[in-house]
């Protein structure tokens, strides 16, 4: 997936979880931040980070919307769109030859993805994870009662004829492995393992990163 018109910036300060303030060409811009999650090891004061300029609109109260930033070494994409779009991209190499559909709607849930292959339905969620630690990654960043929801619904419908599946997009890469956040959300962790031990399949890739791209990669191991 790739963005337009992408700027750089640097981080100035954050005061709520949907904008940021940053200098941009020596001037100060209110920005759209793009993850309604925590980012305070990503988001420093002064750090780097790179925006996407957006066509002037009335519906829009910002120009620009940040999508990326340096921490470290490291580049991560901190769009919380960005995980879907990149696994609209991967979800065809994984499952060749299958039938995809995007946000699809079954009983009263609706699931990022539905997969039909060789007679097999296949339902799939995905997370977005940007949360490291000496290349450790985990999610969740903050506690997640939407997620709990989610891996819920995935177990429910593994006895009602789907094959299931939660795949955890890493947006960097050269991660050493994933792991659930059992610090911040022990009961999201829990309920991993319980879930995938009733069968739901648990994938993690990285992706490679660029300020203007990001794409699923490679296979990461996952430690529960």
């Amino acid at each position: 997936m790739n963005y337009k018109n992408i700027v750089e910036g640097r981080f100035i300060a954050r005061p709520n979880r949907f904008v940021a303030h940053v200098e941009i060409d020596g001037g100060t811009e209110v920005c759209h931040v793009k993850n309604t999650g925590r980012c305070r090891e990503l988001l420093t004061e002064g750090c780097t980070v790179w925006l996407e300029k957006a066509e002037p609109s009335a519906k829009r109260k910002t120009l620009y919307d940040l999508v990326a930033v340096r921490k470290g070494n490291r580049l991560i994409n901190m769009d919380s769109a960005a995980p879907n779009r990149a696994a609209a991209e991967f979800l065809p190499k994984l499952f060749p030859g299958g039938s995809i559909k995007p946000e699809y709607s079954y009983g009263n849930s609706r699931f990022d993805f539905y997969i039909e292959e060789n007679r097999k339905r296949i339902l799939l969620e995905v997370k977005g994870v940007t949360l490291e630690q000496d290349g450790i990654t985990m999610f969740p960043d903050a506690p997640t009662e939407r997620g709990l929801k989610h891996i819920g619904e995935l177990t429910r419908c593994l006895g009602e004829g789907f094959e299931t599946y939660l795949l955890f997009v890493i947006q960097m890469e050269d991660v050493r492995y994933f792991a659930p956040n059992d610090v911040t959300h022990p009961a999201f962790g829990q309920a991993l393992r319980q879930a995938a031990e009733k069968g739901v399949k648990l994938l993690a890739y990285d992706c490679k990163v660029t300020p203007g791209s990001m794409t699923v990669r490679d296979k990461v191991e996952i430690r529960l």
